[in-house]
């Protein structure tokens, strides 16, 4: 059964940034004409890698901020893609700092904001990642507070990264709204016992593990209407 959401029992809204906010292709899609037909690969690896290394990197203990994991993702991506190039590997970091936000980013958040709902976002990425990105993308005047997992020296999906928004509110966490693009994060948010909205854009296959999202949306744009607004 899904669970409710409404504006007297969700006390807050709690955003995933990359993937959910702001468009990960977008570093690549930047750079195509220079990474040519393997652009669409190296996107997929420096993803991949760099959500593989956040895990590793909990598991064994040897925390280090998003930045430096987002750089050794890519150098592991361009190595695999043959491509050997200082300027172009400086030019994809940069732009990662300036990620497109989804088109229906903007008017969702506004619609939050008109209906009183406090917002945040809980992310891996580092806090001067986060700035610069919501800076970039002039959505500051719409987010309330910007929550790192380096504040908790772990990524998610550790308990102790949700915490810190469940913290921040002072609420307990049925009461916060998590909002991931990432099924694992959802579930993981939805374990640790928030009320998880699922954004799958591509009709995906839900992933197997603890936690079930309440709700599973196709954009951002649905978001809203879960609350009536």
């Amino acid at each position: 059964m899904k669970a409710a959401l409404t504006l007297d029992t969700i006390g807050a809204c709690v955003f995933d940034a990359y993937g959910t906010l702001f468009d990960i292709q977008a570093a690549t899609a930047r750079c195509a004409a220079s990474l040519g037909d393997r652009a669409a690969r190296l996107s997929r690896l420096w993803r991949a890698k760099q959500l593989e290394y956040t895990w590793l990197r909990s598991l064994m203990g040897a925390y280090a901020d998003f930045w430096q994991v987002t750089a050794n993702a890519l150098d592991h991506a361009l190595e695999a893609t043959e491509i050997r190039d200082p300027v172009l590997r400086s030019r994809l970091m940069e732009t990662y700092l300036r990620l497109d936000p989804y088109p229906e980013t903007r008017g969702m958040l506004r619609r939050l904001r008109e209906a009183g709902m406090r917002t945040a976002v809980l992310s891996n990425g580092s806090p001067t990642m986060l700035t610069s990105a919501v800076s970039g993308a002039g959505l500051y005047h719409l987010i309330d507070d910007l929550l790192s997992a380096e504040a908790a020296g772990v990524y998610k999906p550790h308990p102790s990264v949700y915490q810190l928004a469940s913290d921040h509110f002072d609420l307990e966490p049925e009461r916060i709204c998590f909002v991931s693009a990432n099924n694992w994060d959802a579930h993981g948010a939805a374990a640790f016992g928030f009320a998880t909205v699922w954004i799958d854009r591509t009709d995906a296959t839900a992933d197997i593990l603890p936690g079930m999202p309440a709700h599973r949306i196709e954009g951002l744009d649905a978001l809203p209407g879960l609350f009536g607004v």
